[in-house]
């Protein structure tokens, strides 16, 4: 692994949803969010796993709840970077989804010397946001020019998701049983869209039939609705589905634009948790 930059630190909630690989190939630093399941506290994607947490809901019909980090916890993780003379670029779950952004704020506050970008996003829509801050450091850029560029570059980020199921939403209480049960006997996958300007999500278009069929017709219509989009770089990422899927995404990514990259990861428990499994969206920037 190359040298870490000696100027500035890069570093993300966990719900960055980026892999090892994205991870060292621009020394990200990880912040996890809690998850609290029957009266244990676990660290998101370091001492639990989504096949832990599916596995508690099918067996006992529990959840886990989701915790923000708070102001101590984002103080002591950047006070060694800071005393040691650097500047710390953070990027945070989006505002309207966690307070982690507000506890982050404060704390950087308190500090200095820590940059905060709200992603207004989640997932790998908050990853797009972590990689180029990454190339951008690698390019020289300062602290200061660099958290500029991310603040205006949230409006270009798109993310969106297929849901298999609205069981687990219903279960964590963001939709009725009336809806929930509605969509599951019509077999609807509905589309799960974030608002890059603030981070809040709503309900798209609704799709009906088998799961192989609808991430198709997702895949085209998504990149239809941007004609504009950076061919560099493009995420797929799942809450744990079976590989024929990842495989037909690729493809049908493959058929609609040539992108540089399709780098697939997978979703944390944090975001997991809520969306349940099968759950796969495209995530891009647009130019």
């Amino acid at each position: 692994m190359e040298k870490e930059s000696a100027k500035i630190i890069l570093s993300a909630d966990s719900t960055c949803d980026l892999d090892t690989e994205l991870k060292e190939r621009y020394h990200v630093h990880y912040f996890p969010l809690h998850i609290i399941l029957d009266g244990h506290d676990y660290k998101d994607g370091i001492d639990i796993t989504l096949e832990e947490i599916f596995q508690k809901y099918y067996d006992e019909k529990i959840l886990p709840k989701t915790a923000a980090v708070n102001v101590a916890e984002y103080i002591d993780h950047f006070e060694p970077w800071v005393r040691a003379g650097y500047e710390v670029i953070h990027i945070n779950l989006g505002s309207s989804l966690s307070s982690a952004y507000q506890n982050c704020c404060i704390a950087a506050e308190e500090l200095g010397h820590v940059h905060v970008i709200d992603s207004c996003s989640l997932s790998s829509g908050t990853g797009l946001l972590v990689r180029d801050a990454g190339e951008m450091i690698r390019q020289g850029m300062s602290a200061d020019a660099i958290a500029d560029v991310l603040r205006q570059r949230t409006e270009k980020c798109h993310a969106s998701f297929i849901l298999d199921t609205l069981t687990f939403l219903h279960a964590g209480g963001r939709c009725s049983s009336v809806a929930a049960l509605g969509a599951n006997v019509l077999k609807l996958k509905p589309c799960i869209e974030v608002n890059n300007a603030d981070g809040s999500m709503k309900v798209g278009k609704k799709y009906r039939g088998s799961l192989d069929k609808v991430l198709v017709k997702y895949v085209k219509d998504q990149l239809a609705a941007h004609p504009d989009i950076d061919p560099s770089f493009i995420f797929i990422t799942h809450s744990g589905i079976a590989a024929e899927y990842i495989h037909l995404v690729k493809e049908a990514l493959k058929a609609e634009k040539d992108f540089a990259e399709i780098h697939v990861t997978t979703a944390c428990c944090t975001i997991s948790s809520h969306c349940g499994p099968n759950t796969l969206g495209i995530l891009f920037e647009t130019k």
